[in-house]
Parts: C-alpha cells; structure tokens; sequence
C-alpha cells in the first residue's frame, strides 16, 4: 500500500522540477495547501446537508406553496404483490412475453398490465414540488458562492492577469479567503453526492455520480498541488452559468414559460461564452502555455502537464 501511495504521490508527476512535497511543508512565514486541510470538508458536507433540509422544509417548500406547486405526485399503482415483485426484482421494462405470462397469471389485459408499470415507474420520478426545492437549494447555494467568488477574485491579480497564477508557483502561500472557497466548494460537492443515496433515485443516477467525482477530484488535487489560483478562476467560472440553470428550472416548475426560456437562452448564451470560449482559449491555455514558457520543467513533467489540460478542459459544472 505504501508503495502505491508513494507512486500516486510521485513528485515527478503533481510538482515542478526540482520540487518536493517537503518544500511545501507549512513554516512561520508562509502557509502552503495541506491535504489534511481537506479533512474538514467530511462534517462540514454532513452539515450542509442538513442545512439543505432544513432550507427544503422552510424556506424552500413555503414560496413553491406560494407559486402554486402542488405536493401531488403522479398516480399511484394499484397494489399487486405480484408486480410489484417482477418490478423490484426482475425488471422494470417487462417484454412481450413476460407480460403475456403475467397476463394469464393475474388474468388481466396485457394493456392494463402495461399501464401499471407505468405508474409504477412514474412514482420514483421525485414530484413537481420535490424538484423545485431542489432547484431553489442549488440556486441559492451557486449564487451565494458565486457572489463571494466574484467579490474576492476582483481584489487577486491573477483575475485580471492569469500570468499571475503561476508567478512563483509553487511557493505560493495560501490565503483564508482561498482555504474558505475551496472548502466550502468541495463540502458542497461531498454532499451532493451523499444526497443521491438518500434522495429518489434517477436514472441519471451512475452519470452524476461520477460528474460529483470528477468535480471532487479536481477540487481536491489542484488544492494539493497549490494550483489553487487556477482552481478558483476555474469554480468562479462554472458557478456562474449554474446559477442560471437553476433559476430556468424553477420557473419552468412554477409554469413560467416566458421567464423559464429567458433564463434558458441566458444560460445558453453564458455556457457557451464561458466554458467553451472564455474559459479553454482566452484563461486556462494562455495562462497555462504561458507557465510552460516562463518555467524550466523537464520533459516527464511537460507530457503530465499536457495530459492534465486535457482533463481540465473537460471539467464538470
């Protein structure tokens, strides 16, 4: 395991040349990314569920009352032990065959027995009620951290010039402000993921459980690896059209559809401004080519970094 560890670890792969992990051990003058800094985020993931719940209940379920979204879920299905036993067992989508078996067994029409499948898909789906509390969460947390992205980005140098993000990089010391946004980010990741066992399950479900790693990931190895002046361009940048998404879908929730394709068309607009141009070509590569040319880093070091932006460009919201 050590050995693996030591592997994963390898200087050559996360640092510059000539850089050791042991250069990055905190002293008097300066305070460098930890990653046991990380090891908060676990309590504070739990607790910010817990605030989720709280939100969803009061706060959350009283204005989706007041724009008139109902609790009522689909229709339930008529209880069949039967059924429900192919359903949780066997498949949800039964064949021909299976439903002409199940049709002489229970002695019903192949299309009843179909619509009660149906229904019976239809009362996992979460309600019109359970999504926009959903929604009205994710809005109010991605423009809270958006905000104090934005307001704490305007003051850094490196917001206006990304050359600034590698400016004696490694060595570059960690700020509370930068600790706060990390952590918080990745907390609120964690118990996204969390949730997914405890919320309804989708069929998205596999999808978003590996875009909720990916995005952990990525938060956590560039906080290690003290790229965390890249990283918080790179979260201001993706919290901003996410604020919109969730706003689309409460007022697609609510049935404002003038509201819901505004917003959309906003969100298009800034997705695509954002992620696809601002981001890749006009941020990440002008700084990230830039800190190839201005640094002397061997050539292991060089393939890694090219690998890397790949990935980086394939960050998930």
């Amino acid at each position: 395991m050590a050995g693996i560890l030591a592997w994963f670890w390898n200087e050559r792969f996360w640092l510059p040349h000539n850089v050791t992990w042991a250069d990055l051990k905190n002293t008097d003058e300066a305070t460098f990314p930890q990653a046991e800094d990380l090891y908060l985020a676990c309590p504070l993931a739990f607790c910010i569920f817990i605030i989720r719940l709280v939100f969803e209940r009061f706060v959350a379920r009283p204005c989706a009352m007041g724009l008139k979204i109902q609790a009522n879920g689909p229709q339930k299905a008529q209880p069949n032990a039967i059924l429900e036993k192919v359903f949780t067992a066997i498949t949800k989508h039964p064949d021909e065959k299976r439903l002409e078996g199940l049709s002489k067994q229970l002695d019903w029409d192949v299309r009843t027995i179909q619509r009660w499948f149906r229904q019976r898909r239809n009362q996992e789906k979460p309600s019109t009620l359970a999504r926009f509390c959903e929604s009205m969460w994710r809005f109010t947390f991605y423009l809270y951290i958006f905000t104090y992205g934005v307001r704490f980005l305007k003051k850094t140098p490196w917001l206006w010039n990304t050359k600034e993000c590698w400016y004696n990089y490694p060595y570059q010391p960690l700020t509370v402000d930068i600790h706060y946004y990390y952590i918080l980010e990745l907390s609120f990741y964690l118990s996204l993921l969390f949730s997914q066992f405890t919320d309804i399950r989708r069929k998205d479900f596999l999808i978003m459980f590996l875009h909720h790693v990916a995005t952990i990931s990525l938060i956590t190895f560039s906080y290690v690896n003290n790229m965390a002046r890249v990283g918080t361009l790179v979260m201001c940048l993706h919290d901003a059209a996410d604020v919109l998404i969730e706003a689309a879908k409460m007022a697609n929730y609510a049935k404002c559809q003038i509201l819901c394709n505004l917003l959309f068309a906003m969100f298009a607009i800034l997705f695509i401004s954002s992620r696809l141009g601002l981001y890749p070509v006009c941020r990440c590569c002008m700084a990230f080519w830039s800190y190839l040319h201005s640094y002397s880093i061997n050539f292991s070091f060089l393939k890694c970094a090219q690998h890397s932006s790949a990935t980086v460009l394939s960050y998930p919201s």
